[in-house]
Parts: C-alpha cells; structure tokens; sequence
C-alpha cells in the first residue's frame, strides 16, 4: 500500500501559522518557525537525523515561551519522523502529546492533521487498521468543517488505502470514486502520485493487469520526477504484490531487490540508534521544561503572596464599587419595571387603535360596496330608459337633453367605477388575468369611445402601433385597457384644438414575452413642474388657469397603481403649454399555438334561429322594463317576476331557456332562491344580474349554483353574448 505522507500537511501547517501567532516573543517564535520549516526540508531529503534534531529544538523553544501551538506542532513534527522511520511506539506517544496541547488550541486545523497522523501510524505499522480508519475519520470531519478540499482529499485518499489493506475494496472505493475526478485534474504531482497507486491496487484486485500497471507506471514516474525515495519505496511494494499476484516470481523478485536497496539506504542502522538516543534526550528535555514551568508557578505564586495587602485592598475597592453598581441596577430594575408598565398600556392602546382602524377599514370597504350597488342599480335604469326613448323615438336621436342625460349617467358610473377601483387596490384584491388579445382591437375600441369628447375639443386623435408586435398577446387587457383609457381621457380633456396619440412600441424580447412601450402624447395645457409629483397621488386636481376641468382626481392614481401591479412604472414628461407625454413599459406572452386555438374558436356570428324564452326575477320596476327591453330586442321572449317565490311558482308552470336572477330580493335573495331551483333538479343556467363587484359576489354565486355573474350596468350585445354561450354550454352537456 502507498504511504500517507504527512510532508504537505507539514509544510501547510507551519507556513499558515507563521504570520497569525501573537505579538509576544516575535522574534523567538520567528526561531521557531525557521526550525520547523527547515525540519520539514530535511524530512522531504530523507534526512531523518538533522529533521529531528531541528524538530528537537522547536520543541524547547517552544516550552521556554510557554506556546501551546508550537508545542503541538513539534509534537506533531517529531510524530511524523518516527512514524517514518516505524518507530511505531514513539510516534503515537508524540501525537498523542501533541492533541493534548492543541486541545487548548481549539484548532480545527490542527486537529485534522494530528488525527490524520494518528490513522497513518495505526494503519501502515499494522497496529489496528480498523482503529486506524476511526481516526481518519475523525480527521476528514475537521478537513470538512474547514472547508479544506486539500485536506478533504488526503484524508479521503488514507481512507481508501486502509480499506483496501484490510479487503475492503468496496468501501474504500466508495471514497475514491468521490475524489478521483477532482484530483487527476486539479491535484499536484504528489496527490496525484498517490491516487494513481491506489487505482493501481483496485485494479490489480479486480485482475485488471495491464490497467493496474499503466496507473503503477504513472505513479513510478511521478516519484522519480519529484525525487521521493519514501514514495518509490511504497510503490516498490505495490508492485511485488501486483507481481505475485499474477504468479510472477521474477517480476516480484526484480522488485523486492529495488525494494531492500532503496531501503537501505534510507532508512541506515546509523540513522535509526540516532532516533533512539533523540528521543531520550527529547524526554530529559521535557521533564527539564515541566520543572521550569513548576518554578515559574512558584515565583509567581511569591509575587502573588507579597501583593496580598494590595489585593486585599484592590478587592474592598472593587467590593464598593460592585455594591454602587447592584444600587444602580436596581433603580434602573425599577425605572424599566415603571417603563414597561407603561410600555404595555401603550400596547393595549395601540392594540385598540389597530382593532378600531380594521373595523374602520372594514365598515369603509362596506360602505364602498353599498354606495356602488346602490348607486349603480338606478344608473342602471336611467341607462337602460335613455336607450329605449332613443329606440322607439328616433326623432329624438339628435336631442341634446338626452345625450346630456346619457353623458351625465356615464359620467356618474365612471365616478361609481373609479371608487370602487381605489378600494379594490388598496386592499390588494386585483389579480391579473391571462387572456388572449388583439391589442389593435383594444386601442380601436378605446379610440371609438372617446371619439365624441375628441370631436367636442377639436382634436385630432392617432393611434401608432408598431407592426412587429404580434397580432394576439397574452395578458390582463382589461387592466391594460383601463390604464390607456384614462390617459387618452384625461389628454384629451386638457387638449383644445390639439392632437392627442397613442403610441405602441416594441422595445425588447425575451423568451416569449415581448416588452411594449406605451405613450400616450397630448400637445394640451401641460403640468407645471412643481405639480408633476403629486399628479399620481388619490383625490388630487392641480389648479388649471383660465378653463373648469372637472374630475375626481382619481383618474391617474388608479393608473399609477394599476402599472404596478404590471411590475412596472409611469413616467411623465411635460411642459407648460407645449404637451404632456405619459409613458410606460409592460411585457406581455406571445404563443403562437395558443393564439391560433383562440383564432379557431372565435364566435363571429351570435344569430340564433332559437326562440329562447327567459324568466327574469328582478324586484325593482324600472329594471324590469329595463331588461325586458333590452332582452325583447334580440327577438327572445321573456316572464317576469318579483321575487324569488314567484320565479318557483313560475318555473312549475312554464319551461324556460334561461333565468336572469337579480340578487338583492325582498322575502328571498337570489343565492337562496337559486338554490331551491337546484335542490328541485332544474338544471338550466343562471345568470346573476348585480350592481354588486363581481369579485364580490363571485364565489358565493357559483356555490348556490348560477353558472355566470353579469354586472349592472351591463352592454346588451355582452348579455347576449353570455345568454347564448350558456344555452348552448347546457345543449352539449345534454
């Protein structure tokens, strides 16, 4: 087997320890460390004598300076050469000095080579190889804790050669395995000397002759080149096994007088009695060092007897100042005592005005709810009313007091809509969606619904979208919409006789998702600059000169926090009278497979031959007239009724395609009135009509049983829409 070489470690221990010992005795320890490192010299040159005698000296040194460390590296040193030279006994009493030193070291450096040492010497003198093993393991623990892959990979390599001394070729292998890789490419000569005998052996056990030979050959030709008779002489051995093995005498024999002489000359008969008389001395010189140290204790011990009176005196002194300082503490117990006390009334306050500012935050988002419900359900009607008048009185079609009307209701659930949207924000309830969309088509119809106020201004309107965008994206283009359609009102009311665009710029790719600029221009009155950081905030109108710009101040902090939740950001740039230019930057998905499935399956024609008849339970009389129209205008026929009793009475009496169910009922609510439809197994789709937020009302919805929630006030070509796909969803299911 090759021999564990404790020279790197050596050579490693002694130059890291060169510049991190203490100030004191500088220029001994410097002494020190010259012995040592001309110890490990010697030791690489086979000169076992003049290394000891160096070690020798460290080791007295060390002891006149009282140094714990050097004590242990001297220990360590001298262990290595008498390990070498089979002294087996010797060795194992050095190193077990040497760990007794370094304990008060606390060293994990060092206890990683001693341990080391302490495997090698049970292990290659054949004392106890299993216990020889344990220790290299206690070795490779420090080497880990270290981090030291040098270390890591030595240890590893003990490991390996001790298995296999012992026939254990599997386990050691699984060590070898773990390190081979790593030290064939980045290990010196010697380490990978070493790994190549050891794959020699594992393959010469697994009668692989001629690989095993090629991995002895690597490690004989490193030796040479390096110069280490000790390492030839480890794998001289390997080679006669490897020969008798295979039942080659000559070969073995060729080898064992390589072997004999190699060994003759390095390890002498004179050398050896050198060792022997070396260590007798180096233990003369221990017992001189202990008595040394025995009567430095003692003059201490004199010193400390005379300066008794001054102890005496210096302890009364500490005495009094311990008793001020126990006084200070417990005034200081006593104030924070008092501290804490009030400290948690504070808390409970504090707890209180958490409670009443959740319960506040609460009552406020059912305020929200309500006020938005209760104002929409009548938005709803006049809505709803102003279309039939325009309908059945087409001479009326030019009326400024019904256009007036109908701005009016827009504009007040625009209001509705922007508070709601602020609430929904703040309480972080807006989860983006993933739809596919055409962004043409968005921009076009935004452009559409604000062509009127573009034509009252006098303003000219473009929209630019750059034609490297794909034709359908993936993303929340209802929230893009709403960001775009609040900058494209806002330029627009603050433009007179201007231009406003809309422009779409592809900036960057990334994977599947394209990265679009959106700017939105106005050449309108502008924002003066110490207005421009406050434009984002809730509920702010920056003073406008000479023209009444009406608003909620809404507008632009809903569309800050809508790009937000985009991962994005707004930017502003704008000058008095010259424009305004608001932009920003949102990545959206492009799949090309996804989008022509959504091609495929897009409904162009709604028509149906069918007449379907609807039941419509709504309790409020407008609504009624409301939905009645706006449902008889699709030629489909529909019953209504007031309340959720009468929709069952109904239901038992007539058969219908579909039921539109109003929500908020006197007697029975929608959800309850739903639910008895199911529990009597009618199976048709229920449409849920509310002025409530959909968000709100959603999960509730589905549990009673209605298929889809539609929003009042609602467009009816979207009510179409959704009636039909239900119909047609409750045919295929049949």
């Amino acid at each position: 087997m090759i021999k564990a070489k404790s020279i790197s470690l050596l050579v490693f221990l002694f130059f890291c320890y060169a510049n991190t010992v203490a100030q004191d005795y500088k220029k001994e320890k410097a002494e020190i460390d010259k012995l040592l490192n001309q110890a490990v010299t010697d030791f690489n040159e086979a000169k076992y004598d003049i290394a000891l005698e160096s070690s020798k000296q460290a080791l007295i040194s060390s002891f006149a300076i009282n140094d714990d460390l050097y004590i242990a590296q001297s220990y360590n040193t001298l262990g290595v050469i008498y390990n070498e030279c089979s002294d087996t006994k010797k060795a194992i009493e050095f190193y077990n000095k040497a760990l007794t030193y370094a304990k008060s070291t606390n060293n994990d450096k060092l206890f990683n080579w001693i341990y080391g040492n302490l495997g090698s010497v049970y292990y290659y003198n054949q004392v106890d190889v299993p216990k020889g093993i344990n220790y290299y393991k206690k070795a490779l623990f420090y080497a880990e804790k270290i981090k030291d892959s040098t270390d890591i990979n030595n240890t590893k390599m003990n490991l390996v050669s001790a298995y296999f001394a012992i026939d254990k070729y599997d386990e050691g292998n699984l060590y070898l395995k773990d390190i081979q890789e790593n030290v064939l490419k980045y290990g010196d000569q010697e380490i990978k000397m070493r790994m190549n005998s050891l794959l020699g052996i594992y393959a010469t056990y697994h009668n692989r002759k001629t690989e095993a030979e090629q991995y002895y050959a690597k490690a004989h030709k490193i030796a040479k080149e390096i110069q280490s008779d000790s390492y030839l002489i480890s794998i001289y051995e390997n080679l006669v096994r490897h020969h008798k093995h295979y039942d080659e005498p000559e070969k073995a024999k060729e080898y064992k007088a390589k072997l004999d002489s190699l060994n003759k000359v390095v390890y002498s008969d004179d050398k050896l009695d050198n060792l022997e008389n070396t260590a007798v001395q180096i233990e003369l010189d221990e017992y001189k060092n202990q008595l040394e140290r025995i009567e430095k204790v003692n003059e201490k011990h004199q010193k400390s007897i005379k300066q008794s009176k001054l102890i005496v005196i210096l302890f009364i002194v500490i005495l009094i100042i311990l008793l001020l300082f126990l006084l200070t503490l417990y005034k200081n117990i006593k104030l924070r005592e008092q501290a804490n006390i009030e400290l948690q009334k504070a808390n409970e306050q504090l707890v209180l005005a958490k409670e009443a500012a959740e319960e506040a935050s609460q009552l406020k988002s059912q305020f929200v709810s309500t006020i938005t419900h209760e104002l929409r359900t009548p938005l709803y009607g006049v809505i709803g009313i102003t279309n039939i008048i325009l309908d059945e009185h087409k001479e009326l079609g030019n009326s400024p007091h019904l256009k007036s009307l109908k701005f009016s209701a827009k504009y007040l659930l625009s209001l509705v809509n922007d508070i709601l949207q602020i609430n929904k924000i703040e309480e972080k309830r807006i989860v983006l969606e993933n739809l596919i969309f055409n962004l043409t088509d968005e921009i076009t119809l935004i452009k559409n619904s604000v062509e009127y106020i573009a034509d009252k201004n006098n303003d000219v309107f473009t929209v630019e979208i750059d034609t490297a965008i794909p034709e359908f994206l993936i993303g929340d283009k209802l929230r893009l919409s709403q960001i775009i359609m609040n900058l494209v009102s806002n330029a627009l009311k603050f433009t007179k006789n201007g231009e406003v665009a809309v422009i779409a710029d592809l900036k960057k790719v990334e994977g599947k998702v394209y990265f679009i600029e959106f700017k939105v221009k106005d050449t309108g009155i502008g924002i003066a600059k110490e207005h421009q950081d406050k434009v984002f905030d809730k509920f702010v109108q920056i003073e406008r000169k000479e023209e009444d710009y009406q608003g909620t101040g809404l507008g632009l902090s809903i569309v800050s926090s809508l790009v937000k939740l985009f991962d994005s950001e707004i930017h502003l740039e704008s000058e008095e009278n010259v424009g305004t230019t608001f932009s920003f930057t949102i990545g959206f998905e492009f799949d090309e497979d996804k989008s022509i499935e959504i091609i495929n399956n897009i409904e162009v024609d709604l028509s149906t031959s069918h007449l379907y008849n609807i039941l419509v339970v709504e309790d409020n009389k407008i609504n009624q007239v409301v939905t009645k129209k706006i449902i008889q205008s699709s030629n489909m026929s529909c019953t209504i009724v007031d309340d959720g009793y009468a929709a069952l009475v109904a239901l038992e009496r007539e058969s219908f395609d579909l039921i539109l169910m109003d929500i908020n009922m006197p007697l029975i609510n929608g959800f309850d009135t739903t639910r008895k439809i199911r529990e009597k197994g009618i199976t048709i789709p229920i449409i849920a009509l509310t002025a409530f937020d959909k968000q709100e009302v959603a999960e509730q919805a589905i549990s009673a049983g209605m298929n889809d929630v539609m929003v009042k006030p609602f467009e009816p070509s979207k009510l179409f829409q959704v009636i039909h796909n239900q119909i047609k969803n409750k045919e295929n299911a049949d």
